[in-house]
């Protein structure tokens, strides 16, 4: 089958590789109509991680079942599933808490899997002609009648959706709350979107990339440039003393607007704009160590954080990956319903064949690239 493999650092191609397969009697194999190009495929891609060469990119996976192993009961030949992007076995003691992202099983030894990522399990990815999905029946989301007709919203449920709830859940927001979003990327523009749907009285995005900013006025964000003057400044100003709840949607490739990396900086930024006692979500991707950074603390996974205001504000954080089974059902549902449509981050749709030079237009941040769709099945 045909797929995209990482060859070295900026350096991806289509391949032919050994065909997916059920390997193990609880595995579902998945003909693959739809897979995101993730924001965090861009650390493996520029060679920040321990991604061997060979690894199948991919963990953001939609698609209609071909096969099932003996084992499997629920899912069936022709259903069309999205599939999570952490993997669980369903029956260990952080699975069956919910906390799917932090599963025991699939990847032994640490706490957590996914599909085509560094450290993450030996499970190839989904940007490919075909998926095995391992525990099928657990790790797969069937969709509703509507799947073919929403299938750019859909394939949002196998990471980002979740994500961008996640953040603002780990936030603690109520209705009636402010929240303020770092990061208008993909998982920041669902955040805001999240945070919207559960009622925020106000969510401010920052960021500079100008059609990011527009994406999320779009949906009713007030937006921060933050290359123009005093952001924070702007926040409390706005906010009247600091926003309720803060989300962090970028993680440690911080830049400034110079493109020089600041490791802490959208951290220390979410403590100066939020209100004392206010809650911190972080979801943005944050390293045990990052040896090719510029930053000697980055470099051992560490960031010097404003923790004597953190204390002194008394505020909370929590943060993490999100645990998409917690979410993406009842996501759907909205999705469904027609209360819920993330496809508008969606700027192209490609071939599997376009894969390479997506990657680099969207490692580059050009403008206009915001979440590529590949369509292996094209």
């Amino acid at each position: 089958m045909k797929a995209l493999v990482y060859n070295g650092p900026r350096d991806v191609s289509i391949e032919n590789v050994p065909d997916a397969r059920i390997e193990r009697p609880t595995d579902i194999l998945v003909k693959i109509t739809a897979t995101n190009i993730c924001g965090s495929d861009l650390h493996m891609y520029e060679g920040r991680t321990s991604a061997p060469r060979g690894l199948v990119f991919g963990h953001e996976n939609l698609g209609e079942v071909v096969e099932v192993g003996p084992a499997v009961d629920r899912v069936k030949v022709g259903d069309r599933v999205c599939l999570p992007f952490n993997i669980g076995c369903g029956f260990c003691k952080n699975c069956e808490a919910g906390f799917t992202g932090f599963c025991l099983t699939a990847n032994p030894g640490s706490a957590g899997a996914a599909y085509g990522y560094a450290e993450m399990g030996p499970y190839r990815g989904g940007q490919a002609e075909y998926l095995r999905v391992p525990y099928g029946d657990f790790n797969s989301l069937v969709l509703p009648p509507d799947a073919e007709d929403k299938e750019l919203d859909y394939v949002m449920l196998a990471d980002i959706f979740p994500t961008g709830w996640h953040a603002v859940e780990l936030s603690g927001m109520q209705p009636g709350e402010s929240v303020v979003i770092y990061g208008a990327g993909p998982v920041g523009l669902m955040a805001a979107l999240s945070a919207t749907i559960r009622g925020a009285s106000q969510v401010i995005v920052v960021d500079r990339h100008p059609d990011r900013l527009r994406l999320a006025a779009s949906i009713g964000a007030i937006v921060v440039d933050d290359s123009k003057g005093d952001h924070v400044g702007q926040i409390l100003e706005l906010t009247g003393g600091g926003a309720d709840r803060g989300c962090e949607c970028v993680g440690y490739q911080c830049h400034d607007h110079h493109g020089h990396e600041h490791p802490n900086a959208t951290m220390n930024d979410l403590v100066a704009s939020v209100r004392a006692t206010g809650g911190l979500g972080i979801i943005g991707v944050f390293v045990p160590e990052d040896p090719q950074s510029a930053d000697e603390l980055a470099r051992q996974g560490q960031i010097a954080f404003d923790l004597g205001q953190f204390w002194f504000k008394g505020q909370f954080m929590r943060t993490g990956q999100a645990d998409v089974k917690r979410y993406n059902r009842r996501l759907a549902e909205l999705i469904r319903h027609g209360r819920a449509k993330p496809s508008f981050i969606v700027s192209h749709q490609l071939k599997l064949e376009q894969a390479p030079e997506a990657y680099r237009h969207f490692d580059e941040r050009e403008n206009g690239w915001t979440k590529v769709v590949l369509r292996p099945a094209a």
